[in-house]
């Protein structure tokens, strides 16, 4: 009988594993970033607060911007994924509306200040050029998640949108921004109001039944 030869494991190369330990480096300094906020933080500082040496964090990034930079998209993609639950597994529009409050009121409970560092990050975009374009591609993943949603939710609710994705972005942002500011503060409420603010602003995203000719 003739042995058939298992199939060899695939091997990592070089630029797997460089790729492999910048995301270890980014998921530490996650946690220094997320504390400490951008002004504050420098590769010595995060480093200290790792299991990595200084050598190597700069080894791997050359500054504190690239690593900074490299931080908020490697947290930013996971954060905006997991909101494709919410679109996929929402059987109403009440219910996606319940999902998506539910989701936003976890995301701050579990990872404040991984938002707190984003909310950081892009205030000083305004004052520092270099972290303009990563900024601004950030922004435009999370207005095309929102934009998605709405979408979602005007096809249960058998109807259409009634505006832009960046203005339903800008809403969504805006009160999730108050909300994590409330938590924060420890305000009694913040979250309880976050996820009533979205429950009800959802209808208010959809064209009235006259207004879609």
């Amino acid at each position: 009988m003739t042995q058939v030869a298992a199939p060899k494991a695939s091997r990592r190369t070089p630029a797997d594993k460089h790729d492999e330990r910048r995301k270890a480096l980014a998921e530490s300094a996650l946690r220094t970033l997320g504390e400490l906020g951008y002004a504050r933080s420098s590769l010595r500082e995060i480093a200290n607060n790792s299991e990595f040496s200084h050598g190597v964090v700069h080894y791997y990034f050359s500054d504190k911007l690239e690593l900074i930079v490299y931080c908020v998209r490697y947290y930013k993609e996971t954060c905006v994924h997991r909101y494709d639950g919410v679109v996929a597994e929402a059987t109403s529009p009440d219910d996606l509306a319940e999902r998506f409050g539910d989701k936003l009121v976890e995301t701050i409970v579990e990872e404040a200040p991984m938002h707190r560092l984003w909310y950081d990050l892009r205030s000083q975009s305004m004052f520092e050029e270099s972290l303009r374009e990563a900024v601004t591609q950030i922004d435009q993943s999370l207005e095309d998640m929102i934009g998605r949603i709405v979408d979602r939710y005007a096809t249960l609710a058998g109807a259409e949108p009634a505006i832009a994705a960046p203005v339903a972005y800008g809403m969504f942002d805006g009160i999730f921004q108050q909300a994590l500011l409330g938590h924060l503060n420890g305000r009694d409420g913040a979250l309880e109001d976050l996820r009533a603010q979205v429950v009800g602003l959802m209808p208010m995203l959809l064209a009235q039944p006259g207004a879609m000719r």
